[in-house]
């Protein structure tokens, strides 16, 4: 039985941490057992934002291919490979921008957002108003039938389906529009009780020793209105508790919440709870990274292999774009 296809990609941005792995990494994994899954490092994208160092990608890249394999990817289920090394996506890129109306791209959640977020830089740029068009011919390249999305990315997608829709409507059926593989996305405290994330400085990384993390664990912060040891406190309003959720079990979430609000057990207490169950997920992951880093081969050999399958069906699908278009 053929099974649909699924396509995923991150951004080579920097390292990973625990909320890439509890919220997309993870998935992936299960999804790579019942779909015929790409999941491709997009470091074309990183340019958007990060054009001022592009030599800062190699090492991204480099970490991303790791961590994919380290989590649990397996090449022999599913296709791995990097966006650039496929020039197709460019061509089609640039193709697609011909027919898509710049208020289209405009109106994107994150345009705006991002320019807000991220003043210390020039994004005036047409490479960062057209990143959904990159985005969109990496998806529809592969006529994949599903895009494993969280709710607040559904309008990130539907302007996919919606260029896709206009290709088709202009030159003829080539795309099928992808859907929405909608997926609970567990959100991921920092150690300072915002959304775990680089740009914030407080991520946990799949890279950091066992003692950085043991250490960035100590010394989140719990609920600030528990300044003793004697004071009961709200584990409803500690990042900590929150990671509790994430990695500890329904009995120890009980025991370790009970024991807060009674005041019966000290933050640090909680902590090594928490540490002893993180340790458990990261372990094999970091036992894994050891041993890929110490193969540079055998990285290289997984990605000529995915690249190469991956920019066969790239080329067919070009081919069926140039006809359509009639361009040959």
């Amino acid at each position: 039985m053929i099974k649909e296809r699924v396509l995923s990609g991150m951004q080579a941005s920097g390292r990973l941490h625990l909320g890439n792995l509890v919220g997309a990494l993870q998935n992936w994994v299960k999804l790579q057992d019942k779909y015929d899954c790409y999941y491709f490092i997009a470091d074309w994208h990183a340019l958007t934002t990060g054009y001022e160092n592009p030599s800062a990608l190699h090492d991204s890249v480099n970490d991303l291919l790791v961590n994919f394999l380290a989590t649990g990817l397996d090449p022999e289920k599913c296709t791995i490979f990097i966006q650039s090394r496929i020039p197709e996506h460019a061509e089609l890129h640039l193709l697609l921008s011909m027919i898509t109306p710049v208020g289209w791209l405009e109106r994107v959640p994150t345009y705006k957002e991002k320019q807000q977020e991220l003043k210390d830089r020039d994004l005036s740029s047409y490479g960062f108003l057209g990143y959904p068009l990159l985005q969109t011919a990496d998806i529809i390249m592969y006529r994949a039938s599903y895009v494993p999305v969280g709710v607040d990315q559904v309008p990130h997608l539907e302007i996919s389906r919606e260029i896709a829709r206009r290709f088709n409507h202009l030159y003829g059926e080539v795309f099928p529009e992808p859907e929405a593989l909608l997926t609970e996305f567990p959100k991921v405290p920092g150690v300072d009780g915002r959304k775990m994330s680089k740009s914030y400085g407080n991520a946990i990384y799949l890279s950091d020793t066992p003692k950085e993390v043991e250490h960035k664990l100590r010394t989140m912060i719990t609920d600030p209105a528990r300044i003793r040891r004697t004071d009961a406190g709200n584990p409803d309003l500690s990042p900590v508790f929150q990671l509790h959720r994430i990695f500890s079990t329904k009995e120890e979430q009980d025991e370790v919440a009970e024991g807060c609000r009674t005041a019966a057990i000290g933050c640090i207490d909680c902590k090594k709870v928490l540490i002893k169950n993180v340790f458990k997920v990261l372990e094999p992951v970091w036992e894994r990274r050891e041993r890929l880093m110490n193969n540079p081969g055998e990285l290289k050999e997984i990605i000529s292999t995915g690249t190469e399958k991956a920019r066969k069906i790239a080329g067919e699908t070009m081919t069926r774009v140039r006809a359509a278009m009639g361009l040959y």
